[in-house]
């Protein structure tokens, strides 16, 4: 049986565009791999990282580390906010260690409201994986807004298929 891929989504808000790249990708790691367990940061929620271990003792907690020590790979999606990673992702990934990440392929992708298109973000998050010996693949993907309707859909094909060669690329790393 192959490995699961744990998806990550880390944007705390309801309606985002990091939602849209979402649906998008866990689509795809769903139909291409069909093992893929989805973790929302906006519907999974972890107490506020403090180091303290009573904090292991949360349901939530323990299914984050749980479910990233059984993956064989990770796509973490991640909204921009001030030019770095949503503070909700940067709170689930330090309820995370290298036991969970070292030598496991991770594929990122962000989705921001600016001009920037998340790229800050993902220099951000590549910073944070390279500290919990995640194997970051190369390529990554940077939503634009124009990609996105009003609906909150991810509209553009171009978009799916760099975002499906993307999710191909992890599946043959896992």
């Amino acid at each position: 049986m192959s490995k699961t891929v744990l998806f990550i989504s880390g944007s705390p808000r309801a309606n985002s565009r990091t939602r849209a790249v979402t649906n998008v990708v866990y689509r795809l790691l769903r139909d291409q791999r069909g093992h893929a367990q989805l973790i929302d940061l906006h519907l999974h929620e972890l107490p506020l990282f403090n180091g303290d271990p009573a904090q292991n003792e949360y349901a939530s907690v323990q299914e984050l580390r749980e479910s990233a020590a059984q993956a064989g790979g990770f796509f973490i999606v991640t909204p921009e906010y001030h030019n770095g990673i949503s503070g909700a992702l940067k709170n689930a990934l330090d309820f995370l260690s290298s036991e969970h990440f070292h030598n496991k392929p991770v594929a990122i992708a962000a989705a921001s409201g600016g001009g920037k298109n998340g790229i800050n973000a993902l220099n951000n998050l590549r910073l944070v994986l390279r500290g919990v010996s995640a194997n970051v693949l190369t390529d990554q993907f940077a939503a634009d807004p124009s990609q996105i309707d009003e609906h909150g859909t991810f509209t553009d094909e171009a978009g799916v298929k760099s975002l499906n060669a993307l999710v191909h690329d992890l599946i043959a790393n896992v």
